[in-house]
């Protein structure tokens, strides 16, 4: 069955059209004014974005500051960071989207779908009666929110309770 957006959000014209030069997880790292910045926080080693092509309305890609490609590339320090971090971006976004379950790991190498070779982690929540009528008879996914709404209400939220190593 062929899925396509309704609304693509310009993926074709990202797609076919001219790169920015280097990584772009690392541009984003470095604020580059040429990439789309999504961002909804940044720490000294982890920076979360709202994903400008999300698989559904809060879907989120977490990626060390440091440009690395294997998970075991991580440091003890790295890992214990995530593992909080996931914690609380997962409680941020239970609260302003209410999903149901969530899908959430990497795509490890070209071979394993990973179109950016900086790792980064998906936390992609997952909603009641995600197909709907749309998706049977058009074959195309309906996004219901715009990826930089997302991004705001991220933004918003996280300004109100901020994360800290200290949580628990």
């Amino acid at each position: 069955m062929n899925r396509e957006y309704f609304y693509s959000f310009d993926k074709l014209a990202y797609v076919k059209g001219a790169k920015p030069k280097g990584c772009i997880l690392c541009l984003i790292r470095d604020q580059d004014p040429n990439v789309i910045d999504l961002s909804i926080y940044r720490d000294d080693l982890f920076i979360t974005v709202v994903n400008l092509y999300p698989y559904n309305p809060g879907h989120l890609m977490v990626f060390p500051v440091r440009h690395i490609e294997d998970i075991r590339q991580y440091t003890l320090q790295e890992e214990k960071m995530l593992s909080k971090l996931k914690r609380y971006l997962l409680d941020i976004t239970d609260n302003l989207f209410e999903p149901i379950g969530y899908n959430i790991g990497y795509n490890m190498g070209q071979p394993a779908g990973a179109s950016i070779s900086h790792l980064h982690l998906h936390i992609i929540p997952r909603y009641p009666s995600e197909l709907g009528i749309s998706d049977l008879i058009a074959g195309k996914r309906v996004l219901v929110e715009n990826p930089r709404e997302t991004a705001r209400k991220f933004r918003e939220k996280i300004a109100q309770d901020a994360f800290s190593i200290m949580r628990s």
